[in-house]
């Protein structure tokens, strides 16, 4: 099974004792291009989820959406409003369900990406979440077995940072910084890759 409510909570979970670790990484990195409060969104979002976690309901599509109000209420940074943005989405498209096949696991990826880039009236190439969205969406696309799409899941967040890293932002906030961009970890990017390894039980 790709996702019903035990693996929602497991995710939860794990995404809420991870957060916290990487609290300074995340705050450090948006001083770099933004804010500087990446660490205490994701860690404050994680922990508003994970008090709603035990009345989430088995349909999925209104457990998403409880996750998606949860997070919202934590912040009002723009990273935020577009992680909910993305939850909403999934939540959506996932209406009435109690089980998600690994196979639609890709299509929800791209439902998030879709709806984010959208709203966030950004595109892709960027270096913002989106990449790492989009290779996520195209390295697990097709697979059917949770394990594989696991793991290309977190390869493609890994080649996306990478591949980043040495260009310039050219949306969001930190594209004020041009050039200085350049050699520099995208924040969102990197508060991904996070997300990814939580969720697929694997450490940094």
């Amino acid at each position: 099974m790709g996702l019903d409510r035990s693996a929602l909570l497991g995710a939860i979970e794990r995404l809420h004792e991870k957060m916290p670790t990487h609290f300074d990484t995340l705050n450090a990195a948006d001083g770099k291009l933004g804010d500087g409060d990446l660490g205490i969104t994701m860690t404050r979002g994680m922990a508003e989820i994970t008090a709603v976690r035990d009345d989430l309901p088995e349909d999925l599509g209104l457990a998403m959406l409880k996750c998606s109000q949860a997070f919202t209420k934590s912040s009002g940074s723009s990273y935020g409003t577009l992680m909910a943005l993305g939850m909403m989405a999934i939540a959506k498209q996932i209406k009435g369900q109690t089980a998600v096949e690994p196979s639609e696991l890709t299509a929800l990826v791209a439902v998030a990406r879709d709806q984010i880039q959208t709203r966030g009236k950004a595109e892709i190439g960027g270096k913002t979440v989106l990449d790492s969205l989009d290779a996520i969406a195209k390295q697990t696309m097709g697979m059917v077995d949770l394990e594989d799409i696991r793991t290309a899941a977190v390869v493609a967040v890994d080649e996306a940072l990478a591949a980043f890293r040495d260009k310039p932002a050219t949306m969001g906030r930190a594209r004020m910084f041009g050039e200085k961009s350049i050699g520099l970890d995208d924040p969102g990017m990197l508060a991904m890759k996070f997300i990814v390894y939580a969720i697929a039980g694997r450490s940094v």
